[in-house]
């Protein structure tokens, strides 16, 4: 693959430039907050809570349907202020992921330790950040798909006011975070995947385009910086594009087109289906990856509130052909009473590869009587009760059984019920 050029980068920023909203980072307000979600349950074939995916590149509807437990939580604090009105705003977080309903063993790790300076005279509302953090990573809260994310160490400028909107730069060193196989036989290890790169990413938020509508730009250049293991790494880049409609009954809808080349299709990368940090730097520019999803989040009345959600992904190299991930499914909430909401949800999910012919068929079906703070579609916290069926075709036999962290619980069946407790509280 041809390196990213001075000429390359250049394009790429003006684009950022003419093409806002929040800013890009996740700017903490004072104080302690978090994350957790946790649950347990069993399937009608006993053991523990069984989940229903198909893996791969694709994402599992989660009400309903999360196996695992994590939380995250942390502090910011004005750590000075300068007689100016400038403020240095530190915020650290640590982290916790099991897969499984029982955190255990699981090991705590720092997620976020990065220090701001805001209200600079000569910045005209723009922060300038350095540390590790999240930076700008929206998701499809139905599928906890966080379709960029650019999070990671580094530093950078986030929301200076360009026209009508706000671009943010900021540059990452992803970790060299190489991953060897060793041959049984010779015990020779050979290099399978590494991520190590210098990153930049450009977004520019907020360009208004129809009333109560904006356009969002993202861009990532990645440059490897790996070339120490008798192997050849490659530069990468991936360009998103995403319009935000918001007071759109009573909700908000997103439409999104990612295109990535290389490490810039976010594969085998830091997790799951993300783009916007290093895929493998092993990768070439015939790995290229396509989404384009639409996810509304609506609610019409006090009671009733709903997220759908349609998405088409294809995944496409010399080596292993063409992978093609389409969704689509809902989320309907009706609120009882103040703190009681009914929850069902329904996904519909298709994955077609090389190496199956026959398309894999997975629908996920959840019920969920639910205790919450309040009416609305985001209010947290819930505690759940719930009932999960899943039916599946048999060329999808061996991708549920795999993608169940409890095991092949369902072997040659093409069907199972799963119930249990959940909760998820956001703070």
């Amino acid at each position: 693959m041809k390196r990213i050029t001075l000429s390359t980068l250049a394009t790429a920023l003006l684009l950022a430039f003419a093409s806002t909203a929040a800013v890009a980072g996740d700017h903490e307000t004072e104080g302690f907050h978090g994350y957790l979600r946790a649950g347990v349950g069993s399937s009608n074939h006993g053991g523990s809570q069984s989940c229903y995916g198909l893996g791969g590149i694709t994402m599992a509807y989660r009400l309903g349907n999360e196996c695992d437990s994590f939380t995250e939580f942390g502090y910011t604090h004005t750590l000075a202020k300068s007689s100016n009105g400038a403020e240095f705003v530190g915020t650290i977080w640590a982290d916790a992921y099991k897969n499984s309903s029982d955190f255990g063993d699981a090991k705590l790790g720092v997620s976020k330790a990065y220090v701001e300076a805001k209200n600079l005279p000569f910045m005209n509302g723009g922060i300038i950040w350095a540390g590790k953090r999240h930076y700008y990573r929206p998701d499809i809260h139905m599928l906890d798909m966080q379709y960029i994310n650019m999070n990671g160490t580094g530093g950078g400028v986030d929301g200076y006011p360009v026209g009508p909107g706000k671009i943010s730069y900021a540059v990452f060193k992803d970790n060299d975070d190489n991953v060897y196989s060793t041959d049984p036989v010779t015990g020779v290890r050979t290099l399978r995947s590494t991520s190590a790169a210098l990153r930049q990413n450009v977004v520019y938020e907020g360009l208004p385009v129809n009333p109560n509508g904006t356009l969002d730009f993202a861009v990532s250049l990645i440059h490897a910086q790996d070339d120490n293991n008798n192997v050849t790494t490659h530069n990468g880049y991936q360009v998103s594009m995403f319009h935000r409609q918001a007071k759109l009954l009573g909700g908000g809808n997103t439409v999104g087109v990612q295109y990535g080349v290389g490490p810039g299709t976010g594969i085998n990368g830091p997790c799951c289906a993300r783009m916007g940090p290093s895929g493998s730097t092993l990768l070439g520019s015939d790995v290229t990856r396509v989404r384009v999803f639409d996810d509304i989040v609506i609610q019409p009345t006090r009671d009733f509130s709903m997220e759908f959600v349609a998405l088409y992904q294809r995944d496409k190299s010399d080596l292993g052909g063409s992978s093609t991930w389409t969704t689509v499914g809902a989320r309907p909430v009706y609120a009882l009473a103040e703190n009681f909401k009914l929850q069902a949800e329904l996904g519909v999910s298709r994955l077609k590869d090389k190496l199956n012919p026959t398309p894999l068929r997975l629908t996920k079906l959840t019920l969920a009587p639910t205790i919450t703070l309040g009416r609305d579609y985001y209010a947290r916290p819930e505690l759940r009760a719930f009932v999960s069926y899943g039916k599946w075709n048999d060329a999808a036999k061996g991708a549920v059984n795999a993608f169940n962290n409890g095991g092949p619980v369902y072997g040659d069946r093409t069907s199972g019920t799963s119930y249990g407790v959940h909760l998820e509280a956001w703070w």
